[in-house]
């Protein structure tokens, strides 16, 4: 019996595209295991020296309207926070001292995408530590060895090449970036043959003909 490929999912929940990854995971889990990796998207940026897209003012708008017309059209029930971005390091720090558990993280990403809810209030934060039955969640997520695995989990991303989220790195160190990618990363794990051939060689070696000049204030 073949064994069945792994592949890491790392993810934000400050993201909505990685909330719209996330409410598709089945469509993975039928080929390959799937672990998902919290990592703070901050630190992303900051290492590869990029901004979010909700620090440009017409990508920002993009990014909601878009968000709120693909989940509508999948059929979710789309709600933007309060305010966007957030801190979500709580959030993520929660995911991890459950394991990141699919179940666990698919609830905290409904809390802010379906719910439109952070952290950042004390009551919706009760209601999502009540709802997944964590009630020394502040303690949990203040143990060391919590805050010490996101610190890992984001220098591991960086390492392996991640600069977005969400992401899919598979065992042999392919990246799949952004919710658009999943039928890529499907067509990959089934053994498509594009991705052996003479043009995306091409592709993995193109060299580049011009940089950009920073411009000078």
């Amino acid at each position: 019996m073949t064994a069945r490929p792994a592949v890491d999912w790392y993810f934000d929940v400050i993201s909505p595209y990685a909330y719209l990854q996330a409410e598709r995971l089945g469509e993975v889990d039928a080929v390959a295991d799937v672990r998902c990796v919290p990592v703070l998207f901050a630190g992303l940026l900051e290492r590869w020296g990029q901004k979010g897209p909700a620090e440009i003012s017409p990508k920002r708008r993009f990014t909601y309207r878009y968000f709120v017309w693909e989940a509508t059209r999948r059929g979710l029930t789309p709600k933007i926070p309060p305010a966007h971005p957030f801190n979500p390091l709580k959030l993520l720090r929660l995911a991890i001292a459950l394991d990141a558990r699919r179940d666990a993280v698919l609830d905290i990403f409904r809390f802010v995408w379906r719910d439109g809810l952070t952290s950042d209030d004390p009551a919706s934060w009760k209601l999502l530590c009540d709802r997944l039955d964590v009630p020394d969640a502040d303690a949990r997520i203040a143990a060391p060895q919590v805050k010490d695995r996101l610190r890992a989990n984001g220098e591991q991303a960086t390492a392996r090449g991640v600069f977005g989220v969400p992401t899919f790195v598979t065992a042999d160190g392919e990246i799949f970036w952004g919710e658009d990618a999943t039928p890529m990363l499907l067509d990959y794990l089934s053994g498509d043959a594009l991705f052996k051939s003479p043009v995306m060689a091409g592709a993995d070696t193109l060299p580049m003909a011009a940089q950009r000049v920073p411009l000078t204030k």
